[in-house]
């Protein structure tokens, strides 16, 4: 899963130990090098999937990072392409990367827009929110999105019960909570509390209209169910 470039046991033990905002700030040199960067056969299904939903003027990435996203938003919007996160120094990454971009720094819970974006995306960050912080989330992205604007994002089906990834997910949130509850600053980050149906009932309350499209590329479970979908919430 870690590349030579990535990186060390030690570096991730001292970023784990951190508050998130610190911890994103350690590990933003290395980070294009570790599993945790979105892989680009989502970035390109997802891409795919917004081309059939669009046009789209301008976009928003919601914790952009080192700015995987933005290719996205670019490849289907045709104005403004910004992305927005708390750590200044993946924002630094992003905007070595993505010198094109506008890139702003502030707490997704509190985002400094005007309704002023046709599109918000965002990739692999909801893991950082518990259930009542997304319920802010979801309000502070309807709040920056024009009216009829969409926020859309991929969200994997979850393990099969009782498989290795399953069992693999249950114990990094169990350790994530046992560490949460004997150190502080926490760090926030489970694999299990972004269920689509939870979802949609927090995408509704917000104000949004709720939909999905299967990502195609990523197949179907035995029951015919995708592995993966694009979540399309749009703004009344």
């Amino acid at each position: 899963m870690f590349t030579p470039q990535g990186p060390t046991l030690r570096e991730l033990t001292r970023q784990a130990l951190s508050s998130v905002e610190h911890g994103y700030d350690l590990l933003a040199p290395l980070f294009e090098a570790t599993p945790f960067r979105t892989p680009d056969r989502i970035l390109t299904a997802v891409a795919g999937a917004l081309a059939e939903l669009g046009p789209f003027e301008s976009g928003l990435d919601v914790c952009c990072g080192t700015g995987a996203g933005l290719p996205v938003l670019r490849s289907v919007c045709a104005g403004r392409v910004a992305g927005v996160d708390f750590s200044t120094n993946m924002l630094a990454e992003a905007r070595r990367r993505h010198p094109g971009a506008t890139l702003v720094r502030a707490d997704a819970l509190a985002l400094p827009f005007a309704p002023a974006f046709d599109l918000a995306v965002s990739f692999g960050a909801f893991g950082h929110f518990l259930p009542d912080a997304q319920r802010t989330l979801f309000a502070q992205v309807h709040a920056a999105l024009r009216p009829g604007g969409t926020f859309a994002f991929p969200l994997p089906a979850p393990p099969p019960v009782g498989s290795r990834t399953y069992w693999a997910l249950w114990a990094f949130d169990a350790a994530m909570r046992l560490r949460n509850a004997l150190w502080r600053p926490p760090f926030v980050m489970y694999y299990r509390t972004f269920r689509l149906p939870d979802v949609r009932t927090r995408l509704e309350q917000a104000g949004f209209e709720v939909t999905h499209v299967p990502l195609t590329p990523f197949g179907h479970r035995p029951d015919g169910s995708p592995n993966c979908r694009l979540v399309v919430a749009r703004k009344g």
